[in-house]
């Protein structure tokens, strides 16, 4: 594995999840991009992010992705530096940025079920989130 730092904020472990859903399909759209712009300009949790490091939080998913165990060494840095408490927001971020264009690919619902294990979210409780995530993003 290539020298990738392993120590993220709480912040960007829910930025690496966000373009972690985003890069799932391989095609990063504008509208999801926008909406991890926007949640990072507006959620409480973001309120002392500096937003350059989107960048580097980005790279670093990216890096991952590129290795043949990387998604994998991706959730462990997540469980690593993502406070317990966090998990439920870390999934509810995931599900905004992947109903952001208004359509689920099959990669994002694979990746969204995989935070869901990885992140042991209760099942009743990512329905929820689930359903206000499209609640949030249906189109007109």
């Amino acid at each position: 594995m290539p020298d990738i730092p392993h120590s993220f904020t709480p912040q960007d472990s829910l930025v690496a999840v966000m373009i972690a859903i985003s890069a799932s399909d391989e095609d990063i759209r504008a509208s999801e991009l926008l909406t991890i712009q926007a949640i990072v300009n507006h959620l409480p949790v973001f309120a002392d992010y500096d937003m350059d490091r989107v960048r580097t939080v980005a790279q670093t998913v990216f890096d991952l992705f590129g290795e043949v165990e990387g998604l994998d060494a991706l959730f462990g840095i997540i469980r690593n530096d993502l406070p317990e408490r966090l998990y439920e927001t870390a999934y509810a971020l995931a599900c905004d940025v992947a109903a952001a264009d208004g359509k689920l690919k099959e990669t994002e619902l694979r990746l969204l079920e995989e935070i869901r294990y990885e992140l042991d979210i209760d099942r009743l409780h990512a329905a929820a989130i689930e359903r206000g995530a499209r609640a949030r993003h249906v189109l007109p």
